[in-house]
């Protein structure tokens, strides 16, 4: 069969099949004015053409032009096509049963849409019926209707307004928020800090006050430390001076003076040389205000005490010293110029020999005793007699303090020492510390006096300790305690 006949019978057949099984749609009912689409049948029918013309082109040899060749051609297909008919005779039976299939189909289809339109114009009557005797009341609620849904519509452009606003607000008090916590946490930032300080500063003052307490409880302790081994050592001198008197012997020497009182006292030589010794006193010891100022040392020492005797008291420096510092003191001097000048001062003064003055005092009835350039004037053996007879004058604890020139300074022998022709000899610290020693002096200091570097400046140009062991103080001063 040519393609051009089977073509056109493919049309043929369309149009045969549209024509018997028309579009259908629904028809305007006022229940749904749209166009309601049956199920559409073409593409089916379409699909079933093209599979009858497949079956019928089976066996079928393409037409071509004549000539004797092509006539051979043609022959020889047909031949073919012949011996293969056997082979493809069940194909083609099934092609066509299949065929048979899809017009059942489409004939069930075309039942369903028929079913469909029934049921549609069914349901147009009932909803031309329920329209017609329920029209007011559907137009009632479709008026409602309206004004629900224009109601609803005011209400979702106020809800936009509101959530607009509403969101405002919140972002507003948002804000706020934050800044109150922020707020809060300064707040707490703040009394926080404040508490630390306040708690370090509790911390620091308690630490202070605990620090200030244990140094005050330290000195206290080491004071009553010093104090113990102070009463240790007067008490270990104490037994020692006790013990050495014990055991000492004494025997009489050839030579010394009568015993007055319980203390040897020996017969002074002659008195002082006839010149006017106070002018002498101030040209080469000094004048009273230079002799008062080294003098002020002697203070602390003395201070407290109530019967104190000044040996020597020559114009009454050390006197008015005392005087000044409220203790009760009185001198001896062998000078009577010297005396008047003291009494002239309202100061307590007598004319009289040390020996002789000592010896007429009860025992232990002096307190202090100041003696100041007075040894060097005794004779060496007459030393050790003044100072026993100091101590015994002395009550317990008593002081002693004797001033002289420093034979350790070679400069006191190349100035100050000769010029004064009542000079003896001058005393050495050690000797005069051991005779206080065996007098029952305890508690020994020895201080050195007027640095000679201050009187002759060209001693500076020495090594330091060169001119500190041979040119060092003029005077010594040396101090004990009655144990």
């Amino acid at each position: 069969m040519e393609s051009a006949e089977l073509v056109a019978i493919l049309r043929e057949v369309r149009e045969r099949v549209r024509a018997r099984y028309p579009e259908v749609s629904g028809a305007g009912n006022g229940l749904d004015e749209r166009r309601i689409p049956l199920t559409d049948l073409m593409p089916l029918a379409h699909a079933r053409d093209a599979a009858l013309g497949k079956v019928a082109a089976i066996g079928t040899v393409n037409p071509r032009a004549g000539g004797p060749v092509n006539w051979v051609i043609q022959t020889w297909k047909r031949t073919l096509a012949r011996m293969l008919d056997w082979h493809v005779r069940e194909q083609v039976e099934f092609n066509r049963k299949i065929v048979t299939c899809i017009d059942t189909a489409i004939e069930a289809l075309n039942d369903n849409n028929r079913a469909f339109m029934e049921v549609t114009s069914r349901l147009a009557e009932i909803h031309a019926e329920f329209h017609a005797e329920f029209k007011p009341e559907v137009e009632e609620l479709r008026k409602e209707f309206r004004g629900e849904v224009q109601q609803l519509k005011d209400i979702r452009h106020h809800w936009a307004e509101w959530r607009l606003d509403w969101e405002r607000k919140l972002a507003e008090n948002e804000i706020q928020f934050l800044r109150s916590v922020a707020d809060l946490q300064g707040a707490f930032q703040h009394r926080s800090t404040m508490m630390e300080v306040n708690f370090r500063e509790q911390v620091r003052g308690q630490h202070a006050e605990f620090t200030a307490a244990l140094e005050r409880q330290g000195i206290e302790l080491q004071k009553r430390m010093w104090a113990d081994l102070e009463r240790i050592r007067v008490e270990y001198e104490r037994v020692i001076h006790s013990e050495l008197r014990t055991v000492r012997l004494r025997g009489a020497e050839t030579g010394r003076s009568a015993t007055v009182g319980d203390v040897d006292v020996p017969r002074r030589p002659g008195g002082l040389p006839h010149m006017d010794y106070l002018h002498f006193a101030e040209r080469f010891r000094g004048s009273e205000e230079y002799v008062k100022g080294g003098q002020q040392q002697y203070v602390a020492l003395f201070s407290g005490r109530q019967n104190v005797l000044d040996i020597g008291c020559g114009r009454g420096e050390f006197l008015e010293t005392m005087r000044d510092a409220g203790v009760t003191a009185r001198g001896i001097d062998l000078s009577e110029e010297s005396v008047a000048i003291c009494r002239g001062k309202g100061l307590h003064a007598d004319t009289a020999d040390l020996f002789e003055y000592l010896s007429e005092l009860p025992a232990s009835s002096l307190d202090g005793i100041f003696c100041a350039q007075v040894v060097e004037h005794l004779e060496p053996e007459r030393l050790p007699d003044m100072i026993r007879l100091c101590a015994s004058r002395l009550e317990r604890d008593g002081v002693i303090a004797i001033e002289t020139p420093n034979p350790e300074c070679l400069a006191i022998f190349a100035t100050h020492f000769y010029l004064d022709p009542t000079h003896t000899r001058p005393v050495p610290h050690p000797l005069l510390a051991f005779y206080l020693e065996e007098s029952g002096i305890g508690r020994i200091e020895v201080r050195r006096l007027s640095p000679a570097v201050e009187s002759m400046p060209a001693l500076a140009a020495l090594p330091d300790e060169f001119r500190e062991a041979f040119f060092g103080g003029l005077d010594y001063a040396i101090t004990g305690r009655k144990l």
